[in-house]
């Protein structure tokens, strides 16, 4: 695999994957370690809620739930969502203020070409996730990259959004949790974002398909409690916090009070993109959504986090035995974690994407290159795996470094 064009624009993450599936040595009789993909199917400890597999189950033998989907979406459902959100809101949302989605990635479809227009420039964190610069492409919506800053615990370079902002800019977009990065956001800091783009006179689009998912000592704050300051565009998702990633239930909320996304006439044009657009099967919108939100037990959500905690510390301590990596957080939250490889310890690897594939092709690991989602000659890991693959993963990692350490 050469690193000739590769970036984000080009490729999707499930395409990175297969390239370096592809480059697996067939003669290496060891278990392929995915320590790439975020699917947290993959990890046998992880299982979804039976009050989700109940519901469904209910749901087909009912016989009423064969029909098409309202292109809206089932009342019932986005009902749920909003009472669900509004219970961390300080103003209460209404079923009108949410869209159904198939999984997040659709929710990104549908908003990015809704706030596109001639000469319009969105602003992205870097690093972040690919599907925006792939979707913004398709829609003639230029891409202005602000910083993640490593040293400082992965915040937001600040300074940096007003110097990028002009008379375009309509909107930035900020994942929280953080994926890649594996960081939590404090509520002061995501503040200070609400207001900065209050000033700049632009919306926040809020990535929350990891919400509640931390595990460190920060709380999860959504963005929409600052939507009184800036209006806010909330992506939601069930796939990680309820590992159910195939049934693809996403949502979009408007988090407006002011109405101010409505009067613009950004909602409209969502409204006419859901409109032509595919619908969640409506037998998972009516028993999966109602039932996920109300019935689900919180031991359930406190035993997955306890198996990414375990996760996190077994990365955490494995990776400070890798000369050629450096962590500079420990994971917080979200299934991922950022890794800085150190080239200069090592000998015949140029960059992130050589690393990857020759370590793939010699110890039958598999990495996610950094380039992808933004950030040169660093490493993208999963927590989403099971503990022994983990270590497994990390010894090999370790040999591999070893084997290419330049000689002192």
């Amino acid at each position: 695999m050469e690193n000739k064009d590769l970036n984000a624009s080009n490729i999707t993450v499930g395409g990175i994957y297969d390239m370096l599936l592809d480059s697996v040595n067939n003669e290496d009789t060891r278990p392929v370690i995915r320590l790439g993909r975020v699917d947290p199917t993959d990890n046998p400890l992880f299982r979804t809620t039976n009050v989700a597999l109940d519901a469904v189950t209910t749901s087909v033998h009912s016989f009423n739930f064969n029909c098409y989907p309202p292109t809206h979406g089932l009342l019932q459902a986005k009902r749920a969502i909003a009472d669900h959100l509004s219970s961390h809101f300080p103003h209460k949302l209404s079923a009108e203020n949410v869209f159904l989605s198939i999984g997040g990635t659709q929710a990104i479809d549908i908003i990015l070409p809704s706030i596109a227009r001639p000469g319009a420039n969105v602003l992205l964190p870097k690093p972040g996730y690919p599907q925006y610069e792939l979707r913004a492409s398709l829609c003639d919506l230029e891409v202005r990259y602000y910083d993640l800053l490593p040293e400082r615990g992965w915040e937001v370079d600040l300074d940096s959004l007003e110097n990028l902002a002009d008379e375009n800019t309509v909107a930035l977009v900020i994942i929280s949790p953080s994926s890649p990065c594996g960081n939590v956001f404090a509520y002061e800091h995501l503040k200070k974002v609400a207001e900065i783009a209050n000033k700049l006179g632009i919306f926040v689009i809020s990535d929350e398909v990891y919400a509640h998912v931390v595990f460190g000592s920060k709380p999860f704050v959504y963005m929409g409690e600052f939507s009184s300051i800036v209006p806010v565009i909330s992506i939601g998702s069930f796939s990680k916090r309820w590992i159910i990633p195939g049934w693809r239930i996403g949502w979009i909320a408007i988090c407006d009070p002011q109405g101010i996304l409505q009067k613009s006439g950004i909602v409209s044009k969502i409204t006419n993109y859901i409109e032509i657009t595919d619908n969640p099967p409506t037998i998972v919108q009516q028993a999966a959504i109602p039932e996920i939100l109300e019935k689900t037990p919180n031991d359930f959500h406190s035993n997955n986090l306890g198996i990414l905690r375990e996760a996190a510390n077994i990365f955490y301590d494995g990776c400070k035995e890798i000369p050629c990596l450096t962590c500079p957080l420990k994971p917080e939250g979200a299934m991922v974690v950022m890794v800085e490889i150190n080239l200069s310890q090592l000998e015949d690897i140029v960059d992130d994407v050589q690393f990857c594939s020759k370590l793939v092709k010699e110890e039958s690991v598999i990495l996610f290159p950094g380039v992808i989602v933004g950030l040169k000659n660093w490493i993208r890991f999963s927590l989403a795996v099971d503990p022994s693959d983990l270590k497994e993963g990390l010894s090999r990692i370790k040999a591999f470094g070893l084997r290419h350490a330049k000689l002192s």
